[in-house]
Parts: structure tokens; C-alpha cells; sequence
């Protein structure tokens, strides 16, 4: 499915492709795919292409944001996708969230009263 993600938005011209690994830091998804579109028509193109895209493999995506454009939401199951227009993305920095590390759990011993 990521590889059919990745055509899609590379056919329309999405720029800044980038994949995050999401195992280990989440439950919500195994990969986040965030890509930027020129315009907000643009970003609700490469949206609807996606979707369309997914239907003829199979899977129903669901989606938030397609009408303003600005920030396109497709939720794809194991995947995620975030669609944004230049200067959402910038504003958001989406991807620095979610390319740090998995935290790690320390273990502590209780303290004694």
C-alpha cells in the first residue's frame, strides 16, 4: 500500500515526500506519509486521487480537511497520510514529532518511606 501511496502523490507532484516509521511509537498507525502540495487545490487534488487510488486496491480511506485544502487528513488503516499546503507544514512541523525516537521506559525502584 505504500508504494501505491508514493505513486500516487509522485504522479500529481507532491513535494517533500517523507515516511515516518511509526512502529513502536504509536497504535494509531505503522507508517505516516507527509507531502506537500503548491496550493490548496492542489493538495485537494492529490487528496481525491489518493482516495480513488486506495478504492481500486481495495481499501476505503477516510479523510478530513479535503474541502479547504489546507491540511488534508487520509486515514488508510496501517497508514496515514498528511497533505499540506507550504506554509501549514511549515507552521505545524508535523514531522518532528513523529521522527524522534520511540521513548524508552525507565525503570525505577520505589523510594522507602
Amino acid at each position: 500500500m505504500v508504494g501505491a501511496i508514493l505513486t500516487s502523490l509522485d504522479d500529481d507532484k507532491a513535494q517533500d515526500i517523507l515516511t515516518i516509521d511509526l512502529v513502536g511509537k504509536t497504535s494509531i498507525a505503522d507508517r505516516m506519509i507527509v507531502a506537500t502540495g503548491t496550493s490548496a487545490r492542489a493538495v485537494s487534488a492529490m487528496a481525491e486521487h489518493l482516495v480513488q487510488k486506495l478504492k481500486g486496491i481495495g481499501i476505503k480511506a477516510l479523510t478530513e480537511g479535503e474541502r479547504h485544502g489546507d491540511w488534508v487528513l487520509i486515514d488508510a488503516g496501517d497508514v496515514v497520510v498528511h497533505l499540506f499546503r507550504p506554509e501549514v507544514r511549515s507552521f505545524y512541523q508535523i514531522e518532528r514529532i513523529w521522527s524522534s525516537p520511540a521513548p524508552t521506559t525507565k525503570k525505577t525502584t520505589p523510594k522507602r518511606a
